[in-house]
C-alpha cells in the first residue's frame, strides 16, 4: 500500500511507502494511479540525468575530435559548416582558458578542459 496526498482536484501530488502527516489516502502498488505516477516518476528522472550528463558529452565528444583531428584520422572540414563555427569557438575558449587551467578542473581529474 502507498500513502498518497490529493489536491483540491483529486490529483495526487505526493506518493510515500511511508505514512505521512499529510496523507489523505492509501493506494494498493497495482492501482492505475500509482503505476501513472512511478511511470511518470521514472522518466522525469532519466530526463533529468540525460540533462545533467549532457555537458560531460560535449566535453567528451570535443576532445574526441580534437584526438581525431591531430591524428588526421578526421579533418575539421569535414564537418558540416555549423560545425566547424562551434568546434573553432570551444578551441578559442579554451585556448583563451588555457592559462586558469590549474584553476578549473574536471571531476575525475584528468585537467581536460
Amino acid at each position: 500500500m502507498f500513502h498518497v496526498q490529493r489536491n483540491t482536484e483529486g490529483q495526487l501530488i505526493r506518493v510515500e511507502a511511508a505514512s505521512f502527516a499529510e496523507a489523505t489516502a492509501t493506494l494498493p502498488a497495482d492501482d492505475h494511479e500509482i503505476q501513472a505516477w512511478f511511470a511518470n516518476e521514472t522518466v522525469e528522472n532519466s530526463l533529468n540525468a540525460l540533462k545533467r550528463s549532457d555537458i560531460e558529452m560535449i566535453r567528451v565528444l570535443d576532445d574526441l575530435i580534437h584526438v581525431l583531428t591531430s591524428k588526421g584520422v578526421l579533418r575539421v572540414t569535414d564537418l558540416p559548416a555549423a560545425a566547424q563555427a562551434k568546434l573553432l569557438d570551444r578551441s578559442r575558449a579554451r585556448t583563451a582558458l588555457g592559462g586558469l587551467s590549474n584553476l578549473i578542473d574536471d571531476e575525475e581529474g584528468t585537467g581536460l578542459v
